[in-house]
C-alpha cells in the first residue's frame, strides 16, 4: 500500500504576496510580488490532474489546457508550458495579472482544499517566455487580398487583430487616443499593469504586420465611406463607455467625477500624456468612492496614492459573506467577501448604503454626502432603512458603478447600427451588427465584463470574419 500523502495535501496554496504598503503607496509600479521557481514548482503539483478538468471546461473562458501547463511547470518544462498556453491565450502577459481567476473558482481541489495558484503560475509561464526569447514575433506565411478595420485596440480589437493576422488577412486597427491598449492602458492601474507590458505585445502585434493607427476617431476623422472603399469587412471593438449616474440633488457639484474619467488621466499622467494640473487630484482630499467593485477598488488604490486624507468605499448591496456562499456553489464563480491590494492600504468599506443628496459649499463644490442604510427584499428590490440617516464628508466623490452601454460612437449613428434595450450593439449571427459586412466584439455587445470574456469575444469574431471573407482560402 502506497501511504504518501497527496502533494495537494502536502503543499498548502501559497497566496498573493506584496510589496510592502509604505513602499508601494509611494509610486504607481506593480505591487504584486511574482512566485519563485521552487514556489510555482511546488504550487503546479498540488495539481490533481483530474479526469475532468473544470478549470478548463468550466472555468476558464479561453479554455486554458491549465493541467497539461501545470504539468509542464512541474518539470521546469517552460517552452512547453507557454507552447500549451498560447494555443488558447495570445495574452497571458495580460490575463496572468488582471484576471480574477474564474479557474481557481472551479478548481476540483477547491471544494474541500485551497485551489491551485492557475493564474499566478500562468503569469509566470508568460514571463519566462519573454525572458527565453520565447514569445517573437511570428508574421503569416502568406497574406490574403481581403483588409480588416478593427475600431477600437483594447482586449477585443486587440484579440481580434491578432487572431485575424495569423489567418493571412491585412489589418488596421483604429484607436481615437494616443496610446494602443484600450481599458488595458487608460482603465486599469499601473500599479495593476504596467504600461510597458502593453506596449512589449504591440511591437511584437507590428513586426507581424498590424497596422496600429492612433489619434484616429471613426466617423470623425475618416468617414465611413472611406472604410467601406477600403476595407472588406469593418469591426467595432470600442467597449462599453457609457457609465451609470448617479441621479440625486447635489450631483452637479463640482468635485463629483466618473471613475473611468477619473483613472484614465491620472494613467495619462503617468504615460507622459497630461500634466498634473489635468488630473483629477485627491491629495489631501477626503474622498468618497461609490461602487463596490474593480474599479472602485482601482480608484481607491489611486486616491491612496495621489495622498487623500481619507478613503471611504461604499456599496449598495450587502456585505458578501467571507466564505463561498450557499447560492454560488461550487464550480460557479462565488458570492464573497473579496478585499484587493489597494483595500490592504487604507480604506473604509461600507455596504447596504445609497446616497440621498450631495451637499456643497457656497463656491460650488461638493462637501458631503447624505446616505442611509437601505434594507434588501426576498424580491431583489430594496429600501430605506428608516432612522438610518447619516453624512459623509467628502471633497471628491467618484462614481464607479459599471457602465450602462456602448455609448455615443459617431461610426454607430451614422450607419444607424441597432441597438439593444441596453444600449449595447446588437448582435445578430455570426457578431454582424444590423449592417452587412460590419461585425462586433467585446463589451460593447455584451456589457462590461472581464477582460478575458473580450479576449475570447475578440478571437471569436475574428473567426467569423475569415469565415466570412473567404471560408474556401481558410480550408487550403
Amino acid at each position: 500500500m502506497n501511504d504518501e500523502i497527496p502533494l495537494f495535501l502536502k503543499y498548502k496554496r501559497k497566496e498573493v504576496s506584496y510589496r510592502p504598503i509604505k513602499n508601494r503607496t509611494k509610486d504607481y509600479l506593480a505591487v504584486e510580488l511574482p512566485l519563485t521557481d521552487i514556489d510555482l514548482t511546488t504550487q503546479s503539483l498540488r495539481c490533481m490532474n483530474c479526469g475532468t478538468p473544470f478549470c478548463h471546461a468550466w472555468g476558464c473562458p479561453l479554455r486554458n489546457v491549465i493541467p497539461e501547463i501545470n504539468r509542464a511547470v512541474q518539470r521546469n518544462f517552460w517552452d512547453t508550458a507557454f507552447s500549451i498556453l498560447q494555443i488558447t491565450n495570445p495574452f497571458p502577459e495580460f490575463t496572468g495579472r488582471i484576471c480574477p481567476a474564474p479557474c481557481e473558482s472551479s478548481c476540483v481541489l477547491g471544494i474541500h482544499e485551497e485551489p491551485v495558484a492557475i493564474r499566478q503560475i500562468e503569469m509566470a509561464v508568460s514571463d519566462k517566455s519573454f525572458e527565453m526569447g520565447l514569445c517573437m514575433p511570428h508574421p503569416p506565411l502568406r497574406r490574403h487580398e481581403k483588409k480588416v478595420a478593427i475600431i477600437g485596440s483594447g482586449p477585443a480589437g486587440m484579440a481580434a487583430a491578432y487572431k485575424l493576422n495569423q489567418l493571412g488577412f491585412s489589418v488596421t486597427v483604429y484607436e481615437k487616443a494616443a496610446k494602443i491598449g484600450g481599458i488595458l492602458r487608460y482603465g486599469i492601474p499601473d500599479f495593476k499593469l504596467e504600461k510597458w507590458i502593453i506596449d512589449r505585445r504591440v511591437n511584437i502585434m507590428v513586426k507581424e504586420g498590424i497596422i496600429f493607427e492612433t489619434c484616429v476617431e471613426v466617423g470623425k476623422d475618416i468617414s465611413e465611406g472611406y472604410l467601406h472603399r477600403h476595407f472588406d469587412a469593418i469591426l467595432i471593438a470600442g467597449g462599453a463607455r457609457k457609465p451609470r449616474d448617479l441621479h440625486v440633488p447635489g450631483r452637479n457639484l463640482r468635485g463629483i467625477h466618473f471613475a473611468m474619467e477619473y483613472l484614465s488621466l491620472q494613467n495619462m499622467f503617468i504615460g507622459g500624456e497630461k500634466r498634473l494640473s489635468d488630473i483629477i487630484d485627491a491629495r489631501n482630499k477626503k474622498v468618497l468612492v461609490i461602487g463596490g467593485g474593480d474599479t472602485g477598488s482601482d480608484c481607491v488604490g489611486t486616491a491612496v496614492r495621489q495622498g487623500a486624507l481619507s478613503v471611504c468605499q461604499i456599496e449598495i448591496l450587502p456585505k458578501p459573506p467571507v466564505s463561498r456562499a450557499l447560492t454560488t456553489p461550487w464550480p460557479e464563480w462565488p458570492l464573497k467577501l473579496r478585499e484587493s491590494s489597494s483595500h490592504k492600504e487604507g480604506c473604509q468599506r461600507l455596504w447596504s448604503i445609497t446616497v440621498k443628496e450631495f451637499e456643497g459649499d457656497d463656491s460650488g463644490a461638493v462637501k458631503k454626502a447624505k446616505c442611509c442604510e437601505v434594507e434588501w427584499q426576498n424580491d431583489g428590490s430594496f429600501k430605506e432603512k428608516p432612522g438610518s440617516d447619516f453624512v459623509i464628508d467628502a471633497d471628491l466623490v467618484i462614481l464607479a458603478m459599471g457602465f450602462s452601454g456602448a455609448g455615443d460612437n459617431p461610426f454607430v449613428d451614422i450607419l444607424r447600427i441597432e441597438k439593444d434595450s441596453r444600449g449595447c450593439i446588437k448582435r445578430y449571427e455570426n457578431n454582424m451588427t444590423s449592417v452587412k459586412g460590419i461585425f462586433v466584439a467585446g463589451d460593447m455587445a455584451h456589457g462590461a465584463s472581464l477582460v478575458v470574456k473580450a479576449i475570447v469575444d475578440g478571437l471569436n469574431a475574428a473567426q467569423t470574419i475569415a469565415n466570412y471573407l473567404s471560408p474556401s482560402y481558410l480550408s487550403k
